[in-house]
């Protein structure tokens, strides 16, 4: 099977990319930059609303709407950025902010992946679909697989700085 082609992603090139497309004043502190294969997800920090009444919900609905109104007010900004960034990469961007303890995405992708399981591995799936923890196997998969991210994730990281030192020596071999 044939993948298509997707143009390398430098980390350091986007940061200044984007850095040099969002207007300064949408956040507080430089984005974060997450990518894969699929999808570019760029996330800011937005500053706290100021006198935000006491209580115990208070900061969290302040948050939230300060997140609300920033997705409203730079949507069409965001999406002319976007844009250019998807021709760019050949990669989905998607948007997000955090706000206090909030962090929301705006749209992010969620990318279809055929696989072929074995009937012990569909018997796991529909387990938890009969259970009620998912309604389809496509909802308990992405679930198993969201587990094995929180629950591996010491390991998962292992694994991908060894993949980008076996990147870093292909890039220093022979052309």
């Amino acid at each position: 099977m044939k993948r298509r082609r997707i143009p390398p992603f430098d980390e350091a090139e986007a940061a200044a990319w984007f850095a040099g497309r969002i207007p300064d004043d949408w956040f507080e502190a430089p984005v974060t930059i997450t990518h894969d294969q699929d999808e570019i997800l760029i996330s800011g920090p937005l500053p706290m609303p100021a006198n935000v009444p006491e209580g115990e919900q208070s900061a969290s609905v302040a948050a939230r709407a300060r997140i609300e109104a920033f997705r409203e007010d730079t949507r069409t900004a965001r999406m002319a950025i976007a844009e250019d960034a998807q021709y760019k990469w050949r990669r989905i961007v998607s948007w997000g902010a955090s706000c206090g303890d909030l962090d929301a995405h705006f749209t992010t992708a969620a990318v279809p992946a055929m696989t072929r399981l074995r009937m012990s591995q569909r018997q796991v799936l529909d387990t938890l679909i009969e259970s009620g923890v998912a309604r389809s196997r496509a909802e308990a998969l992405a679930w198993c697989v969201d587990q094995v991210g929180k629950h591996q994730a010491e390991w998962i990281d292992r694994l991908r700085s060894a993949m980008a030192d076996v990147e870093k020596i292909r890039e220093e071999g022979p052309g």
